[in-house]
This record gives C-alpha cells, structure tokens and sequence, in this order.
C-alpha cells in the first residue's frame, strides 16, 4: 500500500529539520555540534520538547543515549505485575521495542544533515507510523522508540559509534565513561555538565533501522532514490606515537635533531600512499587527528600523536596495509633515530545485513514507486553496530557531489522526503513483526543500564 505522506506533514518535517541546521550553525551552512557540547544540549533539548510535545515518553541511559518512545502494544504488566521485579531491570512483561534512528552530534565544522536527518526523519517516522495504526485499527507486534546515539562521530571523544556500541556491549559502559577529550574532560564529566547523565533504562530492542545520507556518490551519479546497504566495510585504526626529542629550532645544528614532526610528515605520506599497493578503489585510508608537542614555534616538536584510518570490503586488504605501514613506520624511525609506536585499535570487522532486512526495504521502495540499488557503507554507523545484537536494515538518500564531513554537504529536500516515507514503510511493518524471526525473535537489553554508573567517579 502506498501511504502518500501528508503535505503538512512534510512541510512540518522540512521545518523541524531545517530549525535543527541552526544550533550550531557555521557560516558556510554546516553545523558544529560536537559531543556534549552547548550546541549538542541544544538539539538534545529541542528533541526532548519535540517528543513529549507529541506523546513520546522520552528516557536517557547511561551514557547519554536519548530514546523517544511509543508504547504501542499494551503493558501486559498492568495486568498482572510482578512485585519482586529488581529496580532498573528490563521489564520483560511489555514487548520489545523497534528501534529507529541515528544521531544528532557532528564533526566539527561539519555538514547539518549527517545523522540529524536519520533522527528528525525517525521521529516524523514514528509518529506516521502511529497515526496509521490508529486511522485501520491494526494492532502492532512491537513497540517503537526514536534514538539518538551519544557520539557517534567520535570528533571529541575517541572511539566513534560511542553510545550504540555500548548499548549493544561491544564496549564497556565504564570505559567509555573514563574516556577523556583532548582537554581532558571525561565523558561522564561533559554528561553531567549538560545533564544528560541519564539513569533511565533503554528500551529493550528486537529489530533496528536508519536512514542516513550516504556520504558517496554512487546514488546521484545513478540517479537512485534509495539505497539500501549490504555489508560494511572491514575498519581498524592505527594509534601512532612519534616520540623524538625537544630543541631549540635555531641554536641545534639540524645533524643533532630528532624532530618528531619530519617523521610523522613522512608516516603521513605513507599512509596516503599505501593505497598505491592495491587496485583503485579497493581501500582507502587517512590520518585524521594530529597533536603536535609542544607545539612551539621556536620549539622543535619532541612528540607527535596521530591516529591513521584503513578501510576495505576486504579485511585481507586492510592486513596487509596494517602490514606494510608498520615495516615503513620501522624505518622511518631508525632513520631518524627516534621512537614510533604503533598500536591496533578500533577493529571493526566485515558484517553482513540481513538478506530478509534488504529485501524489505527494496519492498517499501518499490511500494513507494521508488528506485532502488544495493551497496556497502565505507563509513561506519550506529546500524553497523546495532546489526551486531539486532536484525538492522541501514538505508541511504544521495548526497549532492558525494561530499560529507565538511560544511557543503548536502541533500535535496526532496530526497530527504523520499527518504521519511521509506522509512515510514519500513518502521511500519517492524511494528507488524518483520524480520524479527531473523534471530529467533531474541530481543537486545541494553548494556547502557544507569547500575554500571556507580564505579565511575565524575
């Protein structure tokens, strides 16, 4: 069935949208909305208002996820409660919720529709959804709740894709909690200056989808609606600690300096060709972050800390990039007699989306009268994450020239239209039971759960 959206609705969700791309507005159209900062408070706040203004019960956890809920199937528990329930504990009584959503933090001097167009689309979504099971009368399987997932850009605190990976106890609510920024502010310390230290239980969660832009240009350049994304790509990151020795820039004969600088220029430029080893396109890599020490201008740098990116559809790709970039940072190092460490962090492995979950969005796309083409996601998201604990269904919209992370990013209105009516359909049958036989209908409880907050000291 095709559920044409209400115009008012659109032009609703357009001005929602549109309101949210001015907190932390930059002066070339992007946003600067880094984790737990003011201007991330500010869209948390406006999803908060937005949400109970409309009937959700909104509650946050431990590490700062927001979840905007719809009960949609009576609480079995109100009929018969159990007394001896432990306090915090899931309630296993009500049905699971379906999860739909994304986040509203972004890099700095970042584009405005990364993640908050997932989340505002989310929310329109939900309450699409509900207003046409209320219109036929259909009672639904599963409840449905909004996300948004704490820091999932990873600008101010490493690792990314922070507050979904400890909802699905891929990383420990604890050591995300200590994890500190480069002012030494700790997570759980920036949590309570906003007041988002939540101690609410999360939903527990049977089935997971987002739409997001796609940060590429395969859709435009095909003139594709929609995509709808197969796997992810296989990720790991290097932590490089360039260690020479402080002098002065011009009092120390150049035969007598460790200038830890010129050697991370030259780990730069090996990791930015390391690429040159492979076919095109079959991996990609970078150096994002780079802290230079002391970062004197009459001081020769003792220290340079750098974290190197590498992605490929293959993981053998990758290892084997690992694999030369550590031979070449070892001889980048005797040859300027100083010390580079090297360390394996944040490995995220190849993983699939369920075939059953594909299908049903290139169902709801063709409902639609839609166009609609399968790929994988070079970048990582809270779906990938979700998809470890969850059947997920990861959704994109065209991206204008490919371009994200910076302030011209960008998407038409009406793709990001195209992308909330999909979504609706998507969400709509998730309520209905969909793809939750994927896993033998087993449901996710949360690991973000406020108990695990006490060992940790703000």
């Amino acid at each position: 069935m095709n559920h044409q959206a209400d115009p008012s609705s659109d032009n609703a969700f357009l001005t929602a949208f549109h309101h949210v791309a001015t907190i932390g507005a930059t002066d070339n159209n992007g946003v600067d909305r880094q984790a737990l900062t003011p201007e991330d408070k500010q869209t948390r706040d406006w999803m908060r208002a937005w949400a109970e203004a409309h009937s959700f019960e909104v509650r946050v956890d431990a590490i700062g996820n927001m979840f905007a809920c719809l009960q949609l199937v009576p609480d079995a528990s109100e009929a018969s409660p159990a007394p001896d329930s432990p306090s915090g504990s899931a309630d296993t009584s009500a049905a699971p919720y379906v999860l739909i959503g994304s986040h509203l933090d972004s890099q700095p001097l970042g584009g405005r529709f990364d993640g908050a167009y997932g989340v505002i689309a989310a929310l329109f979504a939900a309450l699409r959804v509900k207003e046409q099971l209320d219109e036929s009368g259909q009672q639904p399987t599963f409840n449905l709740a909004v996300v948004n997932w704490f820091n999932e850009e990873g600008g101010r605190f490493a690792p990314s894709i922070m507050g979904s990976s400890v909802y699905a106890g891929l990383f420990d609510l604890d050591e995300m909690l200590a994890v500190t920024d480069l002012d030494g502010t700790s997570v759980a310390e920036a949590l309570a200056t906003i007041g988002y230290d939540g101690t609410d239980t999360p939903p527990e969660a049977i089935t997971y989808a987002e739409i997001h832009i796609e940060q590429g240009r395969i859709l435009e350049r095909e003139a594709t609606d929609i995509g709808v994304v197969e796997s992810s790509w296989y990720t790991q990151k290097l932590d490089i600690d360039v260690l020479g020795e402080q002098s002065h820039t011009g009092a120390t004969a150049m035969a007598d300096r460790h200038d830890a600088l010129v050697a991370a220029a030259k780990v730069v430029l090996a990791v930015a060709e390391v690429v040159d080893e492979f076919d095109d396109e079959a991996l990609v890599s970078s150096v994002g972050q780079h802290v230079v020490e002391p970062n004197s201008p009459i001081v020769v740098p003792r220290r340079v800390h750098m974290v190197a990116d590498l992605r490929s559809s293959d993981p053998a790709i990758v290892q084997t990039a690992r694999d030369s970039l550590r031979t070449q940072i070892a001889e980048i190092a005797r040859a300027h007699d100083i010390t580079i460490n090297v360390e394996d962090f944040d490995i995220r492995d190849k993983q699939p989306f369920p075939l059953e979950g594909v299908e049903l969005a290139e169902k709801a796309v063709a409902n639609e009268g839609l166009t609609i083409r399968r790929l994988e996601t070079m970048a990582g998201h809270d779906s990938v994450a979700m998809n470890h604990r969850v059947p997920g269904v990861m959704m994109f919209v065209p991206s204008v020239d490919g371009v994200s992370h910076c302030e011209r990013e960008f998407t038409t209105d009406e793709d990001m239209l195209r992308g909330v009516r999909v979504l609706t359909s998507v969400a709509g049958e998730l309520v209905r039971g969909q793809l939750s036989e994927v896993r033998d209908g087993e449901t996710w409880v949360g690991r973000s759960v406020a108990e695990a907050r006490s060992s940790v000291t703000v």
